[in-house]
């Protein structure tokens, strides 16, 4: 059986926003990381290292059900080149909804915003409780 490689780590999260660059990108992953945290009413952790996550789940790709681990419920990543949001696009309700966040571009899993002032953070919180609601039981 194939596993995800990313996992929950004991690294300060703090710690890694704020040393996140360029100086845009570390501003938006602490307002990020206030958003989220407001919306899901918890703490983040850092997945492997670079994904602020919140909450989790039990993943089972739809191409490969062999490929299967643990993932954030919601979460993102303050990269150099953009913002990584995962978790949004996920549920049926999410993605009727992602269309009215703004400017954006969409990868596999996630979704890509250049900064927060692309997008509309009220919308944005919508998406974030949406996956939240996700039904699995969260993994110890």
């Amino acid at each position: 059986m194939s596993t995800i490689k990313t996992h929950p780590t004991t690294a300060d999260v703090t710690a890694f926003l704020e040393a996140a660059t360029p100086r845009r990108r570390r501003e938006d992953g602490i307002a990020l990381a206030r958003i989220f945290t407001e919306v899901t009413g918890v703490e983040p952790v850092l997945w492997g290292p670079s994904i602020v996550g919140y909450g989790s789940y039990r993943y089972v790709s739809p191409s490969d059900p062999k490929r299967q681990g643990d993932w954030p419920k919601a979460g993102f990543s303050p990269r150099k080149a953009q913002l990584s949001l995962y978790g949004l696009k996920d549920l049926p309700d999410g993605v009727v909804l992602l269309p009215s966040l703004g400017t954006y571009t969409e990868g596999a899993g996630c979704v890509y915003v250049k900064t927060l002032d692309d997008i509309d953070l009220d919308i944005l919180r919508k998406l974030i409780a949406i996956a939240w609601t996700r039904g699995d039981d969260p993994v110890p």
